[in-house]
């Protein structure tokens, strides 16, 4: 059951039939792990938190620079240096004292995923680097974890939900498979402005507390955002037999 105090706080989203109280109680339970809290780990966080999710696991092993407060709308000048993970789990239990925040201030690596991802109703990938977008990737296919995926450079943002549970779903790999040569491109080479990462981070959220409420989300279709025409494209995309990661 709700308490009086949840049922006023979450009142909007309870009033929503695809919602309700049950979905809110779901909610409450999930265990989600966000990997990166920078410009899109920021408000995915703050998003989730406000709705809800009743233990965030939050990782990252870096530390605030100057830099990052263009876009990292969590962080200020007083954190500068500060770790980023142990930063926002303060902020974020401001804004929601009921929700448990779990903090991994470490980068991922193999040993870490194996440990956590099996706890996870979904895995939310906001990294900026593409070896930990595999590593992440091959985790949730191993333990059968959704993972929703998002990127972001320039004007430009892509979102995809990988889930495992499917025997349908395209993973990450198939889309992007892994090479010698894979592109490195991220905000420290190419730049990004700010509210696309927002644009992006929001369609992470919704996935999220779509996947978790039991509504719809949509697997193997691509989502493009291009911030110079405001316009989303959508691509259909297929399951790869031959990936190493998912396929036969």
């Amino acid at each position: 059951m709700l308490t009086q105090k949840e049922q006023l706080r979450y009142s909007r989203q309870i009033m929503l039939k695809s919602i309700g109280k049950e979905g809110q109680i779901a909610l409450r339970n999930a265990n989600v792990l966000i990997v990166g809290m920078g410009g899109l780990g920021n408000p995915v966080s703050l998003y989730l938190a406000a709705a809800g999710i009743g233990t965030l696991f939050i990782a990252d092993g870096d530390t605030v620079d100057i830099t990052n407060l263009q876009r990292q709308i969590l962080f200020t000048e007083n954190d500068i240096d500060q770790n980023k993970a142990d930063t926002a789990a303060e902020k974020l239990q401001q804004h929601n004292s009921d929700v448990t925040i779990e903090v991994i201030d470490e980068m991922l690596d193999n040993e870490l995923c194996d440990y956590y991802v099996p706890k996870m109703d979904v895995v939310i990938d906001c990294s900026d680097n593409i070896q930990t977008r595999y590593l992440i990737n091959q985790y949730c296919v191993t333990h059968k974890v959704p993972l929703i995926v998002g990127a972001a450079t320039g004007f430009d943002g892509q979102q995809l939900v990988v889930d495992p549970r499917n025997n349908e779903s395209a993973c990450y790999q198939c889309l992007f498979p892994e090479s010698k040569k894979a592109p490195e491109n991220n905000c420290q080479t190419i730049g990004i402005v700010g509210p696309v990462l927002a644009i992006v981070a929001g369609m992470q959220s919704l996935q999220a507390i779509k996947l978790l409420t039991g509504n719809t989300i949509h697997i193997n279709q691509l989502n493009l955002f291009d911030g110079l025409s405001n316009q989303w494209q959508q691509f259909k995309i297929k399951k790869q037999s031959s990936c190493k990661v998912c396929g036969n």
